[in-house]
């Protein structure tokens, strides 16, 4: 655990300084600099741009050279360098990250910010949580083997030929293997993705006030399937699975959308950001690419409004984000977007072949599907999704028919507005549209991305780790949203387009008068209202105190004396040599696992051939 802390503290050091200084570069000379001197960023951005940007770092790094010291010794100078050409501006940052306060230069009128004690417990227990716990199964097939080529070579021509799980290329490896400190000579070390899992646990701390005030908005709906998924992978997330980095991220973008809508914000830049993390968010796991539909609202504002300078920066980050990724998956594969071969751009002779890829993408279909036999690919939806749904557990059953309900929900409401629209402009004398009518299109564009998720992995390969934030989100944001409305109309429900400014208006004179947070109840059937939000806040309550226990129970049953200094290491299994071109490569003795120490390994013979005399000159198919 000691291990972890450390370890953690270096990651929020490097990368709030990162995120910080990429930040600052971005909204200088941009309308949203004012919101940056006032402090109206968030602290999580600073860290979240950070861990983006030292991933696409690393992803470069590894192009020229295994990521380990010579890595982080770069990350520190520019690290340095950063807060050096910045000091003052860099110091009131931190400032505002421990304390709130309007006096900042002398130290006085300074106050602990609200829920920072919370944070450092949530701290302390996740460290907890990543320094033990379950090793998932595909970290010792290939998560594992995976890192340390990174660690060790960066980037290796045609690895996947000796493993095509090797091909499997996530930018999240390359995050891990950045912080895995195996360059000081002890083990590797897995803390990444628990780190993400803190954070996301700070972002739904907010979620607190909404309770305590009866007033649940749609994204605190978002933050309880976040909060009930984290509790879900406490004990794995000591894995440096990339599923668990995509669902992460994929809840904090869309519960930060909604943050950004609830508070009426109207600024492009912030929606603009939240995109080029759904760039970076592909590159974790590419089944995520549809998140990118939310681009559509800020490309759209831009392109009306011919603001060319923005449109053209947040093009140029999105493809220095995805950059390295896509350079990778051809270096690793010979394929741009491996193992789907509808895009073939590259004749290099470490190409994976394409029946391998072929087949290797049909497998992960079926595998989801709940078939390990590929010859059941082409069979129809209406027979393998009955039998796919037997098989889910009884909550997952539930969460997956509400989010088909919000899916048809969805879509006959969006046919709904869509006729009230064109009835209005008929019945106009002027054509004008009442605003209030109208749904909000950044409402839209997350409930339509969420929806568009779900649907795209029902239909493809549903497996739950898979996709589980899609099952979760979009009945949340949907169902979550409708509520809203319905209980608060006189805040708008943050859906319209006047609505979220109404709420702003409504809250900021709440602060002024004093009142409770029930007081945004207000019109006719303020009774039923009333009634209905505290039976949803009490449902949420009971709920979120039935998963603590759980979470609680289960900890202290698997309680042990044990890894308070030192994480628990990779698993590795026993495996047996065999040698090719004077390079000794392992297998396992039984199964298809190896683990960490046994390097190069594949689960059989590798049938592949040299490109040059060493094996960091990369591999070929066998003749």
């Amino acid at each position: 655990m000691l291990s972890v802390i450390f370890i953690w503290l270096y990651m929020g050091i490097t990368t709030f300084i990162m995120g910080y200084g990429v930040l600052r570069v971005i909204t200088r000379h941009l309308p949203y600099y004012a919101h940056v001197c006032t402090g109206n960023i968030a602290a999580d951005a600073y860290f979240m741009c950070g861990l983006v940007c030292v991933t696409v770092y690393a992803q470069f790094f590894s192009l020229f050279a295994g990521v380990g010291a010579a890595a982080n010794v770069m990350l520190c100078a520019v690290c340095l360098f950063t807060v050096a050409a910045d000091r003052r501006m860099f110091a009131d940052r931190v400032r505002r990250l421990f304390f709130s306060g309007e006096t900042f230069d002398g130290g006085k009128g300074l106050t602990v910010r609200p829920g920072l004690c919370a944070a450092a417990v949530l701290f302390f227990f996740f460290a907890y949580g990543a320094s033990r716990g379950m090793i998932h199964y595909d970290t010792g097939l290939y998560h594992a083997q995976s890192i340390r080529w990174i660690e060790e070579y960066g980037v290796v021509k045609g690895l996947g030929n000796l493993h095509c799980r090797l091909a499997y290329n996530s930018s999240s490896f390359a995050l891990s293997a950045l912080y895995s400190m195996a360059f000081l000579g002890g083990q590797s070390y897995h803390c990444a993705a628990g780190w993400l899992a803190f954070l996301l646990a700070a972002v739904c701390l907010p979620m607190g006030k909404s309770l305590r005030e009866g007033r649940l908005r749609t994204s605190d709906f978002a933050r309880v399937m976040c909060v009930y998924y984290l509790v879900n992978i406490f004990d794995e997330m000591i894995s440096p699975a990339s599923d668990y980095f995509m669902v992460l991220v994929a809840f904090y973008i869309v519960i930060k959308w909604l943050d950004l809508l609830e508070r009426g914000e109207r600024t492009i830049l912030p929606y603009a950001l939240l995109c080029v993390l759904g760039v970076f968010l592909m590159t974790v796991k590419l089944s995520a690419a549809l998140i990118l539909l939310l681009a559509v609202y800020p490309a759209c504002r831009l392109l009306w409004e011919k603001r060319r300078g923005e449109t053209l920066l947040y093009l140029g980050l999105g493809i220095v984000t995805a950059l390295p990724f896509f350079i990778r998956n051809v270096v690793i594969s010979g394929w741009l977007v491996y193992p789907f071969t509808q895009i073939d751009l590259f004749d290099v002779v470490w190409k994976i072949p394409r029946g391998l890829a072929d087949y290797d993408a049909r497998e992960i279909q079926v595998w989801g599907r709940g078939y390990t036999d590929v010859t059941q690919f082409d069979l129809p939806m209406g027979e393998w999704l009955p039998g796919w749904f037997r098989t889910l557990a009884g909550s997952d059953k539930a969460l997956v028919l509400a989010s088909a309900a919000a899916v048809v929900l969805l879509f006959a409401e969006i046919l709904y507005l869509a006729w009230r629209w064109y009835r209005r402009r008929q019945t106009d004398s002027d054509g004008a549209v009442a605003q209030d009518s109208v749904l909000s299109p950044a409402h839209l564009a997350v409930q339509v991305t969420a929806a568009a998720s779900f649907v795209f992995w029902l239909c493809t390969s549903p497996l739950i780790r898979y996709g589980c934030v899609w099952v979760y989100l979009t009945a949340a944001v949907v169902f979550g949203g409708i509520y809203e409305a319905a209980v608060h109309p006189a805040e708008g429900g943050g859906r319209t387009l006047a609505g979220a400014r109404r709420r702003e208006e409504n809250d900021a004179g709440r602060k002024r008068s004093g009142a409770g947070g029930q007081s945004g109840l207000r019109g006719k059937g303020v009774g039923w209202r009333l009634a209905a939000a505290r039976l949803v806040s009490a449902f949420v309550v009971l709920l979120l105190a039935y998963k603590g226990f759980a979470l609680a129970r289960e900890s202290a049953a698997s309680y042990g004396n044990d890894y308070w200094l030192v994480q628990k290491d990779y698993e590795n299994y026993e495996t047996y040599a065999y040698e090719m071109e004077g390079i000794v490569f392992y297998c396992p003795a039984a199964g298809d696992r190896v683990g960490y120490e046994a390097f190069p390994s594949s689960p059989s013979k590798a049938q592949i051939a040299f490109l040059g005399e060493k094996m960091a000159d990369g591999f070929r198919p066998a003749q």
